[in-house]
């Protein structure tokens, strides 16, 4: 998008981000293209808030539709959108926030074997991980730092409920997070141990009667009570972060 800079009080969208900002830094954002992998409870708020923010250019990536049990908390989620990608759902919101944003959305299932074509297909100046399953994270994360793209990783939100838990560190300081430690261990196994990664995660321990084992979904053998507040804090920290850095 163009930005002016003294743009009357009342004539732009992101006029009160301006003010906070300052011109520079807008047209800094305007100029950035973040990666959002994973569009859920977490990924969803974390590219909304981007785009709010005012970065021009948003690459969105999840496989899902949006299912019933989505609805308690992530942000494309409701009774009328039961059945729609969530990336198209959330590619027309955005657009409908900032009409100059360029969004390419991509409704595919990340695993290992895509992460270098997604990777390579664009210079980004960040990328938001809110992946849920080890394997596919691992590679993102892993393929971020052998490009030397920033990277920050969102850990477990689930099967906890104290928002005050919720921490940003080093995934080598995480602790109550088990797919933090799954995280941890991957790297550690494929030579990446001593690079750093800022993740969020709660330390907050796991609620243990909150999970639940699960049949016939994709990759994953268990899944978590989860609450919005959690999952959208979560994606608030994500984008602060990214924000702050851009």
């Amino acid at each position: 998008m163009e930005l002016q800079n003294d743009p009357p009080m009342d004539q732009t969208w992101y006029q009160r981000t301006q003010i906070l900002y300052g011109a520079e830094r807008m047209q800094r954002l305007a100029a950035a293209h973040v990666l959002v992998v994973g569009l859920g409870g977490v990924g969803a708020y974390a590219a909304e808030m981007l785009c709010r923010a005012g970065v021009g250019r948003l690459t969105l990536v999840d496989a899902d539709a949006v299912s019933l049990t989505n609805i308690n908390r992530q942000l494309p989620a409701l009774h009328s959108t039961i059945g729609q990608s969530k990336v198209q759902l959330l590619r027309q919101r955005f657009l409908d926030i900032n009409p100059d944003v360029r969004i390419t959305a991509i409704a595919e299932f990340m695993d290992e074997a895509a992460v270098p074509g997604l990777l390579d297909a664009a210079p980004y100046d960040f990328v938001a991980d809110a992946i849920d399953t080890v394997r596919p994270k691992c590679a993102l994360i892993e393929g971020c730092m052998d490009r030397r793209i920033p990277v920050i990783s969102a850990m477990g939100a689930g099967a906890k409920t104290d928002i005050r838990r919720i921490r940003q560190t080093d995934i080598s300081k995480t602790t109550q997070c088990g797919l933090a430690k799954a995280v941890r261990t991957a790297l550690r196994r494929d030579g990446y141990a001593r690079r750093a990664l800022p993740v969020i995660f709660s330390d907050e321990p796991v609620r243990r009667e909150a999970i639940l084992t699960v049949e016939g979904e994709r990759n994953k053998k268990s899944t978590a009570g989860t609450t919005a507040y959690i999952t959208a804090t979560f994606g608030n920290w994500l984008a602060w972060y990214i924000l702050e850095r851009l």
